[in-house]
């Protein structure tokens, strides 16, 4: 057995226990009047390509969150299991009018997640600035660089665990002298 038909069986194995929704086989619930799908890093390639199927066919967003400092305060549905990061993603079937959120839950031991770069060409840059800002890689993304911060660049600005410090600005114009 795969481990994506694993994980899609254990999904549903957690709705059936706690009376939830599925959709394109993941937890379904609501914030804020919107739809919220909760996959796993093992189906989430999946959940969108089903999403895809079904006529979402625009990738709005895509971003990551790093729950670092509220790592158990955050209710999942299901009974999901909180980790460190969350990669969400926003899709939209316009001819339906309607959209939905796909939030995935990354371990910090492992921050990796499929590329949606074969479904959504243009998710190519929102991942690449996933990736030089919270650290989290996109397997098979065609150019898994940084795209903000200088490639020497040691570390990732978002995290919660990064060392804040001064970087002096300067101005080319301007003089120390007085």
């Amino acid at each position: 057995m795969s481990d994506e038909t694993a994980a899609a069986e254990e999904a549903e194995a957690v709705a059936e226990e706690a009376a939830v929704d599925l959709r394109f086989g993941a937890v379904v619930s609501k914030s804020h009047g919107d739809v919220v799908l909760h996959a796993s890093v093992e189906t989430y390639l999946e959940v969108c390509s089903e999403a895809r199927a079904d006529g979402f066919d625009q990738l709005i967003d895509l971003t990551a969150v790093d729950y670092l400092t509220y790592a158990g305060e955050r209710a999942l549905p299901g009974g999901l299991t909180p980790e460190r990061f969350e990669v969400v993603t926003s899709l939209i079937n316009h001819v339906r009018r309607e959209r939905i959120r796909i939030r995935t839950q990354v371990s910090a031991d492992e921050p990796t997640i499929p590329s949606l770069f074969d479904l959504w060409p243009g998710s190519e840059y929102l991942e690449r600035e996933a990736f030089d800002m919270f650290g989290i890689t996109f397997s098979d993304h065609p150019d898994m660089s940084r795209v903000l911060m200088p490639e020497d660049w040691v570390g990732h600005p978002l995290r919660k665990d990064y060392a804040v410090g001064a970087i002096p600005v300067q101005f080319k114009a301007a003089s120390n002298e007085r």
